[in-house]
């Protein structure tokens, strides 16, 4: 016959590096937590700072979109907010997605 059939060699091979096979994990790991999991924490210390400092009189917007004014600061973490001329709710803190200081008087444009 004019063609021989070809057999494969037994090729002798090193036993893989285990830091390059690791190295993808890694390097996916460094992206996830510069990307994601730092600016949550960030963002949720900014938060829990922004709660910790409610007082009295403050303007705020709590999750479900109610803007109100802070009536009084309650032991733990609720606190009265008017929503308008005497109604108040209790609010748990954690809630709260802003926080604005008091309202400053409007400008007279005269």
């Amino acid at each position: 016959m004019w063609i021989s059939p070809a057999y494969a060699q037994a090729a002798e091979s090193a036993a893989p590096n285990p830091f390059i096979q690791l190295a993808p994990l890694i390097f996916i790991f460094v992206i996830f937590y510069f990307l994601l999991i730092r600016p949550q924490m960030n963002a949720r210390k900014k938060h829990a700072e922004m709660v910790s400092n409610v007082r009295r009189g403050d303007v705020v917007v709590t999750a479900g979109g109610l803007v109100g004014k802070v009536a009084k600061v309650l032991e733990g973490d609720e606190i009265m907010v008017e929503l308008a001329e005497n109604v108040t709710v209790k609010v748990v803190k954690a809630t709260l997605s802003d926080v604005r200081t008091k309202p400053q008087p409007a400008a007279n444009d005269s």
